[in-house]
């Protein structure tokens, strides 16, 4: 039996079969800046005959991540600007993330965190750092959710994650922990018993926000994966990101959103890609999102229907890209209204 290893290297990608040897030096490039990973799962789904496979665009690095657009960021959303202390962000009065960790399953091509995650990125959080981000969460009252990110908080162990939930635990006025991770979808076999019941915590809700951006990443080990979670008592939301070449078609997105749906997750936000560094090649334009969502209108039920939002940069939160939030001032340019009713260009100059 052919056993299937995780890659984690160019060599490893030459080996499968997923890049060309004649690439390999470029792509050294991209790998020393953007960590790579690939999962199992993740490596037995891409098509490797489909140059242009859905799949593969996610998780393959590719030479166009060595292009840096003027507007793009090292910190896009401004995650720097509201850490109060050491893996914590309190963007929003009533709730923080808990960045325990730093590293993923599987790497994003995409990822607005690329220049903070990864073998070389900003690590786990140690135990002093850890106490440090409770103590915070602790003297702020009106914390009420709790959401861990990172990196991907379920490649921690069952029992690193009962001890993150048990120190919330004793915490009166956090009500609501989220995860948001990508695991049941690249790594079905880790949400086992053990790590469910990890995810509880006496008095608390909990929450698991599932990352997918294609229809044909919901396998049946998946969903059956969510479906452990589901039958636990654990609620489930749905993220995406709207990437071009992968899911920039209402087709596509409606076959997604169903998929969710269908394995008890609720749709929840369509990201708007952000201006991460060597990302253009993924972005579509606010007003193709705008009319992709559109077309989801009627054709899908509103069970299935998310939130199409943009994270504005520099840290000033969310707006509904559908709404009045925000309004063409021409060339491309929008004016993006924040939720303190401060206005921002995007793209952001300079």
């Amino acid at each position: 039996m052919n056993v299937v290893k995780p890659i984690k290297s160019v060599d490893d990608l030459v080996k499968a079969g997923l890049v060309a040897p004649a690439d390999r030096a470029t792509l050294e490039e991209v790998a020393a800046r953007y960590a790579v990973a690939l999962t199992p799962a993740i490596s037995k789904l891409i098509d490797r005959a489909d140059p242009d496979d859905p799949i593969a665009r996610q998780f393959v690095p590719d030479a166009a991540e060595l292009t840096i657009a003027p507007e793009e960021r090292a910190d896009p959303i401004g995650d720097h600007a509201h850490s109060p202390v050491e893996g914590i962000v309190h963007r929003y009065p009533d709730r923080i993330l808990l960045k325990a960790v730093h590293v993923c399953p599987v790497y994003c091509r995409f990822c607005f965190r690329r220049e903070m995650v990864g073998p070389q990125g900003l690590g786990t959080l140690d135990a002093a750092a850890m106490q440090a981000a409770f103590d915070y969460i602790r003297g702020h009252e009106e914390i009420w959710e709790v959401i861990l990110t990172g990196g991907d908080p379920l490649v921690l162990s069952p029992r690193r994650l009962g001890e993150i939930m048990e120190a919330l635990a004793g915490v009166a006025h956090v009500k609501i922990i989220r995860f948001h991770t990508r695991v049941p979808v690249v790594d079905p076999e880790k949400i086992d018993a053990a790590l469910i019941a990890a995810l509880k915590a006496s008095g608390k809700t909990v929450y698991v926000a599932l990352h997918a951006n294609h229809p044909r990443e919901l396998t049946p080990e998946a969903r059956a994966a969510c479906g452990r979670l589901v039958d636990a008592g654990i609620a489930m939301v749905s993220q995406s990101v709207l990437l071009k070449g992968v899911n920039d078609d209402p087709d596509v997105l409606a076959m997604l959103m169903r998929a969710f749906v269908e394995t008890r997750v609720k749709p929840y936000y369509l990201h708007h890609p952000d201006l991460a560094p060597g990302t253009s090649h993924f972005r579509v334009t606010i007003e193709a999102g705008q009319e992709i969502v559109a077309a989801l209108r009627g054709r899908i039920s509103g069970l299935c229907q998310p939130a199409y939002i943009l994270d504005i940069p520099g840290g000033h939160g969310k707006a509904v890209v559908t709404g009045s939030a925000i309004r063409a001032t021409g060339d491309g340019c929008y004016s993006v209204t924040d939720y303190r009713g401060g206005e921002h260009s995007y793209p952001p100059a300079g």
